[in-house]
């Protein structure tokens, strides 16, 4: 376990929901915090009740980015021990990058402590790879553009889709039908495999395997307006192929580990 320092703004990731699906340290910080800042809308308020009853436990839905960070800044000048909790993993779409620049203009020391994103939950409630060989060995994390973040133009869907890879589709729902036709018109077909994932993890969790084309549909079919990711890609379809298999483990592949068996007598 590192060492928990006061004066310090350590960034958690919460992971993607479920209470138990945080990081050991990551609990860790949560009990050992003065200050606890967690994302509200986002993160199970479960986890506040792991914080020290001295603890201030605020959630930060309605806070400015100047608010928060002035209140961070201030309570580890104090020395105490500050605990922002992020959903997911903090390094994904979690506003983190600009807290961090205001925290640094301001002299205070933080540490990023990983967490598990909502897309590799997705896949283990799935029960697939998505990197699987001879089909897919790229993961792209992305979004389409929006109001609240513009999208490099060369990172543009329609760009991204010429690799026909995996792909998640982070906080996308509300855009959902001109991001589809991104997708397609960049290259992905009509039927590409498809999973709706709304609430990883959480009690009311939905996984809902579709097409890229009935996306929308199934969005709209279960009212799915945020909270949503799309994962997307051939690999989501690959169940049970014969030929889409590692060459690691096979008998006859030879590695630092282990010499592979001969083919011949």
């Amino acid at each position: 376990m590192v060492e928990i320092r006061g004066g310090t703004v350590y960034f958690v990731g919460a992971g993607p929901g479920a209470a138990d699906l945080i990081s050991v340290r990551g609990r860790e910080l949560v009990c050992a915090a003065d200050l606890l800042v967690y994302a509200d809308s986002l993160v199970d308020e479960a986890h506040a009740a792991y914080a020290k009853p001295s603890a201030h436990v605020l959630g930060s839905s309605t806070m400015t980015l100047d608010q928060m960070v002035d209140l961070m800044a201030e309570a580890a000048k104090r020395g105490e021990v500050v605990v922002r909790l992020h959903s997911g993993d903090p390094s994904i779409y979690g506003a983190m990058h600009e807290q961090i620049i205001e925290l640094r203009a301001a002299g205070v020391p933080y540490v990023v402590v990983p967490g598990i994103s909502s897309a590799f939950a997705a896949a283990a409630a799935l029960g697939v790879e998505l990197t699987v060989p001879n089909v897919a060995q790229t993961v792209i994390f992305t979004r389409a553009q929006g109001r609240a973040s513009a999208v490099p133009e060369a990172e543009s869907l329609r760009s991204l889709a010429v690799h026909g890879t995996t792909i998640a589709l982070f906080l996308s729902a509300a855009i959902i039908r001109r991001a589809v036709e991104d997708l397609i018109a960049g290259g992905y077909t009509a039927d590409t495999p498809a999973v709706v994932a709304y609430r990883v993890s959480w009690p009311d969790e939905l996984l809902v395997r579709c097409t890229l084309a009935e996306v929308e549909s199934t969005l709209r079919t279960h009212t799915i307006t945020k909270s949503a990711l799309i994962l997307i890609g051939p690999a989501l379809a690959t169940e049970g192929a014969e030929d889409a298999r590692s060459r690691l483990y096979d008998g006859a592949y030879t590695h630092l580990y282990r010499r592979g068996e001969s083919s011949h007598d």
